[in-house]
């Protein structure tokens, strides 16, 4: 029997539901994808409340770091990379197992649910989460199975986070700044060095031909689930992110608050600035999968946290925006 004979039939049976779901489902993963979590974390932390901004980037970009690291051991392929039969509607390049959608799913709804402390918070979590992970089964991009184990490694974060959290965050408020900064630039690092050693112990494994082959049936990116650049874009950011929290509340902090407009305008203007990094440094540096283009990765994203917890604000301030 072809090994994952019984899996493509959950994702076959799916899609047979009829296409008027491809767009509602296309919206529901894209609530799971990195565009749109750079998008709303500067939203939480610039506009309405600078703690869940900080709680939620946090989890958010461990959790992405970490399910780089969780895929590499299973060499998980995609549904369609490992059949025709299955409609190939959202493209990707990594393994599959667990799936990231899933897991950020439970993380970064989780977080905010908890924060919000409110019984129709947990209520959009849970219609979140569901949604999210079924949306994976249905665009082919992910087994049933993978979506069962995204929400299970998702939960287990998520509880490790809320329960070391706070103690964590008293412990490193009485540090030193350059100890602050030094932690969280080893934090990333060992998320870097961890991946890129499980991406050197499966260094023999060969992509099959027939999930090449299918792949190429969407978009023009090949598969590869072995690149580092997922790994260096979380932890790049989630060192910048850190860093510049840390240097903020050396001056008094960063507060959300203001009139309506003044909260608009501040997203508006720290766009900008997003753009100007996540894009504008993404067409000058080097891609590949070279040394030079993993520093410079790093530094980009990282320039991309520093500005959303540090740069924006200190702009925020000057122009009268806070």
């Amino acid at each position: 029997m072809f090994p994952y004979e019984l899996d493509l039939s959950w994702v076959i049976a799916l899609q047979t539901v009829g296409d008027w779901l491809i767009m509602p489902m296309r919206f529901f993963s894209f609530l799971g994808t990195e565009e749109f979590y750079i998008l709303i974390m500067p939203i939480l932390y610039w506009c309405i409340d600078a703690g869940l901004g900080i709680r939620v980037g946090t989890i958010m970009l461990l959790s992405s770091g970490l399910n780089f690291i969780f895929k590499i051991p299973f060499l998980g392929p995609r549904p369609y990379w490992v059949s025709t039969d299955v409609q190939a509607l959202w493209a990707e390049t990594s393994f599959g197992v667990p799936s990231g959608h899933a897991q950020q799913a439970v993380t970064v709804w989780g977080s905010m649910a908890d924060y919000l402390r409110r019984r129709w918070a947990w209520g959009i979590a849970f219609f979140l989460m569901i949604l999210i992970g079924l949306s994976r089964v249905f665009l082919g991009a992910h087994f049933l199975q993978d979506v069962f184990a995204g929400w299970l490694v998702g939960v287990l974060l998520l509880w490790i986070f809320l329960r070391y959290w706070e103690p964590v965050v008293a412990w490193a408020s009485k540090q030193p700044l350059g100890r602050q900064i030094l932690y969280a630039f080893l934090v990333s690092l060992g998320m870097v060095l961890l991946g890129w050693t499980l991406v050197i112990a499966t260094s023999d494994f060969v992509l099959p031909e027939d999930w090449i082959t299918n792949s190429a049936r969407i978009g023009d990116e090949e598969i590869a689930p072995f690149a580092m650049s997922g790994i260096l874009t979380s932890a790049g950011t989630l060192f910048g992110l850190l860093a510049g929290v840390a240097w903020m509340a050396s001056r008094g902090g960063w507060q959300a608050t203001g009139p309506v407009w003044k909260r608009a305008a501040r997203y508006l203007v720290g766009l900008v600035g997003v753009l100007v990094i996540w894009y504008g440094l993404g067409m000058v540096f080097p891609r590949g999968e070279d040394l030079i283009s993993f520093v410079l990765r790093f530094v980009r994203y990282g320039l991309l946290g520093l500005w959303v917890s540090a740069g924006a604000p200190l702009f925020f301030m000057k122009l009268k925006l806070s």
